[in-house]
């Protein structure tokens, strides 16, 4: 990576395209540190303080912090991802969609049209909700039409400000825009973090025990970076064979490729909606005040994944049996509607195309099953297992969540790894150019 970073520098056109990214992303964490007119910017700090559970810590951590702070970016690009996850889904289910999604270039564009006036949406929603709901409980400093409407507009611009940055960045800067904005987010929680661990783990210690507990920590995250990377990675090569066709005096085809198939097919997503699932209630019976020692409050705190692997109270991990199901149940939904095992065979048979020793059509669509059905579900478990680590860790070890495990480890790494392909794309271009020019 950081032989590809240095090698990147060293190109005039793609060296002005990190820094325009660089650039932007300054831009980003400044706007991030400016606070929305008339609002208290502790509210939240001090509101999370009070309660038991973690239900805001992965939305806190993507906003980069903006959002415990109360800045002008405070709903970042939330909106964006969630109308993008949306659109995604209505893609499957409503067929004008579906087909603008094959119409090429046109299509996509305005699929592209789509998601942003869904998530100014969104936005507007979300933010007319908290000005509204927590703006009597000492959220806005003066609470009234005109506190509202500010906080409202505010929130609202900010998060398509953010939308239109990730834009330029994808076509002027490198990578995805969105992607490396929600990257810059959750690296930007990272000093606390660290700063936690000190403080949990080696503040007032003996130098030996530090050096041990230093040694174990770095281990351990570098194992998990590591799993990670093996985990966004991998991938099943299902080898395919194209006919040759004779064309006048000469024979085409005849060519050998493969089609990679992931095995964390359904990336992050799958834990996105199993822990929004599991976050919503509890976010909701907070607000509502729902007493603990109620039925509803009980089986809320057996949602709560602050409370799984609590020595004091082992019976409440129960609830880390239901979100592995939907995990798994998740990850299967979400392959399903992003991949079509017919739809693949039949382009492939159209083509020529066939997998040897399979016939194709229909018993090339049941062996792309087969072969799903496999690797969805050791994708699923590799999602569990970085997941699930960091939940055992802050339980037994009464931390809180740290932002760069679990399901921020999977966004860095899966970003990390898309942006460094795409530099080296682009120095690939550059080098084709040349060798044309030459």
């Amino acid at each position: 990576m950081l032989t590809t970073l240095r090698n990147a520098f060293k190109v005039k056109d793609v060296r002005k395209k990190l820094l325009y990214t660089f650039i932007m992303l300054v831009i980003i964490r400044f706007g991030s540190n400016l606070p929305i007119p008339g609002v208290n910017t502790t509210y939240f700090k001090d509101f999370f303080a009070k309660q038991t559970g973690d239900a805001f810590g992965f939305f806190n951590a993507i906003t980069g912090g903006s959002f415990e702070s109360l800045s002008v970016l405070a709903l970042s690009i939330t909106p964006y991802i969630t109308s993008s996850i949306i659109i995604q889904l209505l893609t499957i289910a409503i067929p004008a969609l579906e087909e603008l999604q094959q119409d090429g270039e046109d299509g996509r564009k305005k699929i592209v049209e789509y998601t942003r006036y869904l998530t100014v949406a969104l936005a507007l929603l979300q933010s007319s909700a908290m000005a509204i709901g927590f703006g009597r409980q000492g959220l806005l400093i003066h609470f009234g039409i005109k506190s509202v409407v500010v906080a409202v507009v505010t929130m609202t611009a900010g998060s398509a400000f953010l939308m239109w940055m990730g834009e330029r960045i994808t076509e002027n800067g490198v990578g995805n825009g969105i992607s490396v904005v929600l990257l810059l987010n959750i690296l930007a929680s990272l000093p606390s973090d660290f700063n936690n661990l000190y403080v949990r783990f080696l503040k007032g210690q003996t130098v030996a025990r530090m050096v041990v507990a230093a040694v174990i920590i770095i281990a351990f995250i570098v194992a998990m970076v590591v799993f990670t990377i093996i985990l966004q990675d991998a991938e099943r090569r299902i080898p395919v064979q194209y006919s040759s066709k004779t064309q006048g005096r000469r024979s085409v085809g005849g060519t050998s490729s493969n089609i990679p198939l992931k095995v964390n097919t359904a990336g992050v997503i799958p834990v996105i909606f199993a822990s929004s699932l599991f976050s919503t209630p509890i976010v909701i019976g907070q607000f509502l005040q729902v007493n603990n020692g109620s039925i509803i409050g009980e089986i809320l705190t057996y949602m709560n994944s602050s409370m799984w692997f609590k020595p004091e109270a082992p019976k409440y991990s129960i609830g880390l049996i239901v979100y592995i199901i939907l995990i798994i149940l998740f990850a299967y939904f979400y392959t399903s509607i992003t991949f079509n095992p017919l739809e693949v065979a039949n382009n492939m048979k159209k083509s020529g195309g066939f997998i040897p020793g399979i016939r194709p059509g229909k018993p090339t669509s049941d062996y792309f099953s087969k072969i799903l059905s496999y690797i969805i579900i050791i994708g699923a478990t590799g999602l569990i297992i970085v997941c699930i680590i960091p939940i055992i860790i802050s339980g037994l070890f009464n931390i809180s969540r740290l932002s760069f495990t679990g399901t921020s480890l999977i966004i860095i790494v899966g970003v990390v790894l898309e942006t460094i392909k795409a530099i080296e794309s682009q120095m690939l271009v550059r080098n084709y150019r040349g060798f044309l020019l030459d």
